[in-house]
């Protein structure tokens, strides 16, 4: 009896081992697979940083979209005017933008409209429209490029990182013949490449990534 409850006793320490050694392995791998926004070389935000009001609830509003947004739709939808959206699970690279900006008290709708219909000739002409259409024209990349330099908030385009901080608008042309994209400069600083992520909508939803420089910049803006 005392030989058979010593192996019994044996048997169970390895089992409780096993369970144990089991247990840390699936915690290790759940903790590899999981997806991370931050890392070692990525400095979480730190909104309490950011002096203007207007930029810490823009960016609010940009980080919030990676959680929310995860589909990319390009169709044309009839908007309500003001505060029109399509649903937050979806949009396009302007969208990012667009819900960041109203956190911050700017309707972009509402200001490219107004700013259309009194400047109409001022605007690109790539849609042969005769008039604003206020259910795409703040979606459309150019047009924020023309509201955007119109109101004097246009910075000077570098390859410097220090030079693009949290809040301001990039524009890029992401194939060299006019295929336009926009995104916004997170409070995510990554310290090994010293610059800030950009949060956008390339097609699989709102991301956080460090790409400012993957494509050729053609505008920087700073509105705030």
């Amino acid at each position: 009896m005392f030989v058979l409850n010593k192996i019994i006793g044996c048997f169970l320490i390895l089992l409780t081992a096993f369970i144990l050694a089991c247990q840390t392995d699936l915690s290790t791998v759940a903790q590899q697979d999981a997806p991370n926004l931050f890392s070692d070389t990525t400095a979480k935000p730190k909104l309490s940083e950011i002096v203007s009001d207007e930029v810490r609830k823009l960016l609010e509003s940009a980080v919030e979209q990676i959680n929310l947004t995860k589909s990319y739709d390009p169709k044309y939808v009839v908007l309500s005017y003001l505060n029109g959206d399509v649903p937050i699970e979806t949009g396009v690279c302007t969208d990012v933008v667009i819900r960041a900006f109203r956190r911050a008290g700017v309707d972009l709708q509402k200001e490219v409209h107004e700013d259309m219909a009194a400047n109409f000739s001022l605007y690109p002409k790539k849609w042969s429209l005769k008039s604003p259409d206020t259910n795409i024209d703040h979606r459309r990349v150019p047009n924020l490029q023309t509201f955007f330099t119109g109101r004097g908030k246009s910075l000077a385009i570098t390859q410097i990182g220090e030079d693009y901080k949290p809040g301001d608008v990039v524009a890029w042309d992401l194939d060299g013949k006019g295929m336009t994209y926009i995104g916004l400069i997170s409070n995510i600083y990554n310290k090994t490449t010293k610059r800030y992520l950009i949060i956008h909508n390339i097609g699989g939803g709102a991301q956080a990534e460090d790409k400012i420089f993957d494509w050729k910049i053609i505008g920087h803006y700073r509105y705030f």
